[in-house]
């Protein structure tokens, strides 16, 4: 089977809405691809990273994919004028503190956009609060930071949304890795 990149699903928009940060929609089960083609057709950019897992039935085994975040979409727009994406099917919420909208850091999501665009083999991890926080050197990951993590003699860089406390783990080489001091 031919390796494919895991998919990204994002609309590009005229360059003054990128100033603009990226919020993170809680949205109803398994509607993501849903939230997410809708708000691409109002023209609001939005970011679904997904990844691939092989699932076994009875009959068959095939690789099907998964939403990174599930039950999240990523979305920038301005929160004044938030009733589009609230009036979006399948749209719960924006992630918020009271009635304070809180922006997901821009780091953490060009990190995870790297991770997912480099062909990396990635999938969901536990979001972890302690750890050396490193920094990948060369290659598809230069200049991705997250945590070191090591698993059955495997390197691992785990990339978080500290807003969602969810994770991503993508498989490095220890030789390109430095630490953030």
């Amino acid at each position: 089977m031919e390796r494919e990149v895991d998919r990204v699903t994002e609309h590009r928009e005229s360059p003054g809405r990128d100033l603009q940060p990226w919020y993170a929609l809680r949205v109803r089960s398994h509607y993501e691809r849903v939230v997410a083609t809708s708000l691409n057709h109002k023209g609001y950019r939005e970011f679904v990273p997904y990844y691939r897992a092989k699932r076994r039935w009875s009959d068959r085994t095939k690789i099907v994919e998964f939403p990174l975040f599930p039950g999240y979409v990523f979305c920038r727009f301005d929160p004044e004028k938030r009733l589009p994406i609230l009036q979006t099917p399948g749209v719960v919420s924006v992630v918020s503190f009271g009635k304070k909208f809180i922006p997901v850091d821009e780091k953490e999501i060009e990190s995870i956009r790297a991770i997912v665009t480099a062909g990396c083999e990635v999938r969901p991890w536990p979001y972890l609060r302690v750890g050396q926080r490193v920094r990948i050197r060369g290659g598809a990951l230069d200049g991705v930071e997250g945590l070191l993590l090591e698993v059955k003699n495997e390197t691992r860089l785990v990339v978080s949304i500290s807003l969602l406390q969810r994770s991503v783990a993508a498989e490095i080489d220890r030789g390109s890795i430095e630490p953030v001091l």
